[in-house]
């Protein structure tokens, strides 16, 4: 009531243009004053949103984590995988060598005899026979034999002077001698043959005491 009455007793001392920016002016002013302090929300506010913002990145480092230890964990997966494979891989490769290489030990066995019987033949040739044209065809079959071993690096085992080697050579008599020294062979009766390591047939020997 005195704030009108104020207002009707200046309006009465003032012109009307300036009455009326008075009333603007202090409507004005009541309006500032019924605004709320934002500077004072937005520090509620933000004081509101950092448990929040806390606890979210707490959250998002832990899901990190994880997925870089499920990353860790499917890479370890993997590279035990690879290792598994290159052993695999490895191992089969060496077992079919060995297989191929038994496979043609096998073969190249098979063959022996058969050149034995050929050295066996032209040893004990007669006389009469060695001008015979048919021989030379013998002859021919006999070395492809020997160039056919010859081919698969086979060798043949003849340790006639040398020491007797239980890995190379068979003894199948022990015999007194005065030309040869005591644990060496005599005689080779049958020759051996061997194809890099392996061998194919050891050697019959006398050896000896």
């Amino acid at each position: 009531m005195a704030r009108k009455n104020r207002r009707e007793n200046s309006t009465t001392a003032q012109p009307p243009e300036d009455v009326l920016s008075q009333e603007i002016a202090e409507e004005l002013q009541a309006t500032e004053d019924a605004k709320p302090d934002t500077g004072e929300a937005e520090a509620v506010a933000s004081e509101d949103s950092q448990p929040t913002s806390a606890n979210q990145t707490k959250d998002d480092n832990a899901r990190i984590a994880e997925l870089e230890a499920e990353i860790e964990k499917n890479r370890q997966g993997w590279q035990r995988t690879l290792a598994e494979f290159q052993n695999y891989k490895r191992r089969t490769e060496r077992d079919q060598s060995q297989l191929h290489q038994k496979i043609k030990s096998d073969v190249l066995a098979h063959i022996l005899p058969i050149i034995d019987d050929f050295e066996r033949a032209m040893a004990n040739l007669p006389d009469t026979l060695t001008d015979e044209p048919w021989l030379n065809g013998v002859r021919l079959i006999q070395g492809k034999f020997i160039k056919l071993l010859a081919e698969n690096n086979v060798t043949a085992i003849d340790p006639t002077g040398e020491p007797f080697d239980p890995n190379q050579h068979q003894a199948i008599a022990r015999d007194e001698s005065d030309t040869v020294a005591s644990g060496h062979v005599i005689e080779t009766l049958q020759k051996g043959y061997s194809t890099g390591d392996t061998i194919l047939r050891p050697a019959l020997v006398r050896v000896a005491n």
